[in-house]
């Protein structure tokens, strides 16, 4: 200790008493000393969230205005275009101000779903035609409408038209989607030429059908002057994705299929040809009626990347968004411009409709074709995310709608922002895949100890059916054993060694074990799914490079050793005493449940097997609330079956369909639907306690 401290004269070594100014100054430390033990800021903090580095702020519309946004776009002098599924256009001046001001461009469009900027003036995709609009007297409004290409329409209300999305020659792609069957009502169809397919529309009015297979084409992004889109779940989608489309490519849904024959169709496989290969299930029952398609539990079901064996044409997709965890309807791609939202500059954000959230995906070529892993960014958005925009300050700006059809946001309509605070959140940066397993990149350095743990790593694959049924489980589950781990002396890469990788298999790479450097964090988001379309050629490393250490191989040899022998207290071996008429019932026995679950017993089920992406307790979002299924009055075992093979048209009031969940086990359906039936009113008290628990899911 000090002299200063010790209260020792440095001079003479005689001891004297402490002065008064130091007395008050040990006494101040040491009761800081006691409040910092009894605070909560000596226990180990809770590691941040995604909102603790991006923040969701509102911006300021008049009011009565409803911007159900289908389109958004950022000018050069850096108003903001902003189109409504309404029909309305409005540029805002000021937008990223605390009151930015609304100026109607235009109105009386049809459904407008996408928005851009060229050369002094916007356009927009209606639903029948690609408009171009122009303030020729620059009074502020639109005054000179142009048809640049019209297409045809059926009339059906399902005809969305999504774009444009501007190429490096100037051209436009614009998407179209499929109309659904009268009696088959569950099937696409494309009743009229190019639904379902990407068009490439010059500015004179020239138009090239670009690629066909798409089913709800919402999401469109250029990325490195190359055109990709996103798909929503449904039939032949067994889960949505970013899809590289190129020219003359088939992604997947057979109706555009129809339209090949035609002259300047750049794609000559034919519905005829698809059809005698692929069994598209299209029977009748006794009664001459359309038998609905519905998933087949025992089966050996077509593959997307196996079917491509045989149909070259095929387009897989780049990176598999699973559905229900990043995604249910997948919408607007949009790259990070470079010095913006940090270390994730370059990559690309992906917004979802149903689940009002935003992904984040990663990119890289291996083998010429494109791959790479998608990870969740940002969730919270008042309505479901349909279109983004960057500012030139940064800044995200997030245009919403749920058209009716429910997200997990509780409003119908929404313009918000997204602010990064510049703080570095610890993330997986990227992923990219080896010729042994995965390299993982932190935005941060990792604590070695537990980088270099097996236990901190697990991998499971899967796959999805190609098949007409609405959606798909996922099937063909493979957990691989980690073999080993190489962190680099930076702390910032983490190479693991996979064992027995599945080419064309998304790969979920779990990190739950990892901690950062500084302040032993864990990863604000823990998992990646990386869609392994190669496995790319490269120097594998050997086991000698790697750390192999693996605690929970230790734990589990612990816990596998012989107890010591206790003595015998009667308590373990008792009997409990059978009620009249039943069985005596060993202690320790299996018994069945006599209540039926809280909502804490089921929630970590309801969020791993992505109940949540669709349901809440209360009210009603993309599904029915958990309270209305409970009013049904179905048994458990009822409800189980229904989880397996769902029966869309019990809720006819329901666009969306839910898809098959047979990988759900059946000890955990049976759990889910107790905890469901326990809100039925019949249950008194249930509902009540559900609705006032604070936990309670507020969002789908």
């Amino acid at each position: 200790m000090r002299a200063g401290l010790s209260g020792r004269n440095a001079a003479d070594g005689a001891h004297q008493p402490p002065s008064h100014s130091l007395l008050m100054k040990l006494i101040h430390y040491s009761l800081l000393a006691a409040a910092l033990l009894a605070s909560p800021l000596a226990k180990a903090q809770e590691s941040p969230k995604e909102e603790d580095f991006f923040k969701i702020t509102r911006v300021s519309a008049p009011e009565g205005t409803l911007l159900e946004v289908g389109g958004l776009t950022m000018l050069p002098n850096g108003d903001l275009g902003v189109a409504t599924r309404r029909g309305d256009i409005f540029i805002v001046q000021n937008p990223t101000s605390r009151r930015p001001f609304f100026r109607k461009f235009a109105s009386g469009l049809h459904e407008v779903l996408g928005l851009a900027y060229k050369d002094g003036s916007l356009y927009c995709a209606q639903r029948g035609e690609l408009t171009k609009m122009t303030d020729t007297n620059q009074d502020g409004k639109a005054d000179l409408f142009e048809t640049v290409y019209a297409w045809p329409l059926s009339g059906h209300y399902h005809e969305y038209s999504f774009g444009p999305k501007i190429a490096p020659d100037g051209t436009f792609f614009v998407t179209g989607n499929v109309a659904f069957g009268d009696e088959e009502w569950w099937r696409g169809e494309s009743r009229v030429p190019w639904r379902g397919w990407t068009m490439k529309i010059s500015e004179n009015g020239q138009m090239q059908p670009w690629a066909t297979g798409m089913r709800s084409p919402a999401g469109l992004g250029m990325i490195d002057g190359e055109l990709f889109y996103a798909d929503n779940q449904g039939d032949w989608q067994g889960s949505g994705g970013v899809v590289h489309v190129k020219k003359g490519a088939f992604t997947g849904h057979p109706a555009g299929l129809r339209w090949t024959g035609m002259p300047n169709s750049p794609l000559k496989l034919t519905a005829e040809q698809f059809y005698a290969k692929i069994d598209i299930r299209q029977k009748r029952d006794a009664n001459g009626r359309m038998i609905k398609p519905e998933n087949v539990v025992n089966e050996t079901p077509d593959l997307l990347f196996k079917v491509k064996e045989t149909f070259p044409e095929i387009q897989t997709p780049a990176v598999w968004l699973p559905h229900g965890v990043l995604g249910i309807s997948n919408s607007e791609i949009l790259p990070i411009p470079q010095g913006v939202f940090g270390p994730f500059s370059g990559q690309l954000l992906v917004g979802d409709q149903g689940m009002s959230k935003i992904s984040r995906v990663m990119l890289e070529k291996v083998n010429g074709e494109y791959q790479g892993a998608a990870i969740e960014f940002r969730s919270g958005f008042r309505s479901g995310v349909m279109r983004l925009a960057f500012a030139p300050d940064g800044s995200l700006f997030v245009g919403e709608t749920n058209r009716g059809w429910g997200s997990a946001g509780d409003a119908n309509e929404g313009l918000q922002r997204l602010v990064y605070n510049g703080n570095t959140p610890f993330e997986m940066r990227t992923v990219r895949a080896m010729p042994d397993g995965f390299e993982v990149e932190f935005t941060q350095p990792v604590t070695k100890a537990s980088a270099e743990d097996l236990a901190s790593y697990s991998v499971e694959s899967f796959i999805y059916k190609y098949h007409p049924v609405y959606g798909s489980p996922t099937i063909n589950k493979e957990k691989h054993a980690i073999k080993g781990v190489k962190v680099s002396d930076d702390g910032l890469r983490a190479r693991i060694l996979v064992d027995n990788l599945r080419k064309s298999y998304i790969h979920q790479l779990t990190l739950d074990g990892v901690r950062s450097q500084d302040g032993t964090y864990s990863l604000v988001h823990p998992i990646a799914y990386y869609t392994l379309n190669n496995i790319p050629d490269g120097t594998k490393l050997a086991l000698t490079e790697v750390s192999t250490k693996n605690s929970a191989a230790v734990t589990a040899a612990k816990e596998a050793a012989p107890a010591t022998a206790k003595p015998a207290t009667g308590k373990a071996t008792a009997t409990k005493p059978a009620a009249k008429g039943k069985p005596a019932l060993q202690l320790g026995q299996a018994v069945s449940m006599a209540k039926a679950p809280t909502y804490d017993e089921v929630k970590g089920l309801l969020s791993r097997h992505t109940c949540l992406a669709c349901h809440n307790a209360e009210k009603r979002q993309v599904g029915p609330a958990y309270k209305d299924v409970a009013k049904r009055g179905y048994t458990n075992d009822q409800l189980v079956e229904l989880i397996y093979n769902p029966k869309p048209a019990n809720w006819p009031d329901y666009s969306t369909e839910m898809p098959p969940m047979p990988q759900v086990p059946k000890a955990d359906a049976l759990k889910i639907a107790a905890w469901i039936n326990s809100l039925s009113p019949a249950n008194k008290g249930g509902a009540a306690k559900a609705a006032s628990n604070p936990d309670e899911p507020k969002t789908k």
